[in-house]
């Protein structure tokens, strides 16, 4: 049964205050094992994988929709001022989603049931998380290590970005960092390193053999790779471009090499 709320200060809905405080809510979520989902349809993919709903917060005018989700956890509605004044900002979509998090995986776990693998170091954008992540599942890369420090893949933007791949794709922080990285070769990856530097191969070239169990890694936008992180690669590849244009946007550039090796053959 459908709860209402009046007052934006009930202590009831804690879980869901000021979302759009990044700062705020990266002390509160990960600390409190929590994360927000967004959206009936993010909402009911965390119910199918597994995820335990805390609590749910709804549109008064779409309690007849919606509440059904919240089949064993207590399900708020409120009006709009009420849900904007909590959140911050307008809930368009209509419904939030408190969830538990579950422990991550210890990185050989993942290493040891997924064929090809998405590596990233420095991309603490939440926006680009959500759409790798995305990425990452639908062209068959079936795991991903982030170094200490990426954006949260659980931080509602990342969720709702990722149309919440994040909870189909398994994946966990890799420490210690670049040293862990040996982890990867050792368990019979090819770790590839998207980078422009000196030496580096056009992606196309990538042989057969390196091809069958591929781990492909990223930098973030600008900087891109450390030193040491290209050090602990097999090799360096690089996206040909066009027009003096110097490299694509971090989730554009996953895209298009997940795609690349993908493929069975080299072009």
């Amino acid at each position: 049964m459908p709860i209402p709320i009046e007052d934006p200060e009930d202590d009831r809905l804690s879980d869901y205050r000021a979302l759009t405080d990044l700062a705020l809510r990266t002390r509160f979520e990960q600390p409190h094992g929590l994360f927000i989902a967004e959206g009936h349809q993010v909402i009911d993919r965390a119910l199918r994988a597994g995820y335990r709903m805390r609590s749910m917060l709804i549109d008064a005018k779409r309690a007849d929709q919606l509440a059904g989700l919240a089949e064993d956890a207590p399900c708020y509605t409120a009006g709009p001022d009420v849900l904007e004044s909590v959140t911050g900002f307008h809930v368009h979509r209509g419904a939030l989603a408190s969830f538990h998090r579950k422990p991550l995986p210890e990185p050989a776990e993942i290493l040891s049931t997924v064929r090809r693998l998405v590596v990233l170091e420095g991309i603490n954008n939440h926006t680009n998380i959500g759409a790798i992540f995305r990425v990452a599942a639908g062209l068959g890369f079936d795991g991903v290590l982030l170094a200490p420090g990426c954006a949260d893949p659980l931080y509602r933007r990342s969720v709702r970005v990722s149309m919440g791949e994040v909870f189909a794709v398994p994946y966990t922080y890799l420490e210690p960092w670049p040293a862990g990285l040996a982890q990867i070769r050792d368990a019979g990856f090819t770790l590839h390193g998207l980078s422009p530097s000196r030496g580096a191969i056009d992606i196309g070239a990538v042989s057969e053999a390196e091809r069958e169990r591929p781990a492909l890694m990223f930098g973030a936008e600008g900087p891109g790779l450390t030193a040491a992180a290209l050090e602990a690669c097999d090799r360096t590849v690089v996206i040909p471009m066009h027009a003096d244009v110097d490299s694509l946007n971090v989730a554009a550039a996953t895209a298009v090499a997940c795609w690349e090796l993908s493929q069975p053959r080299p072009r």
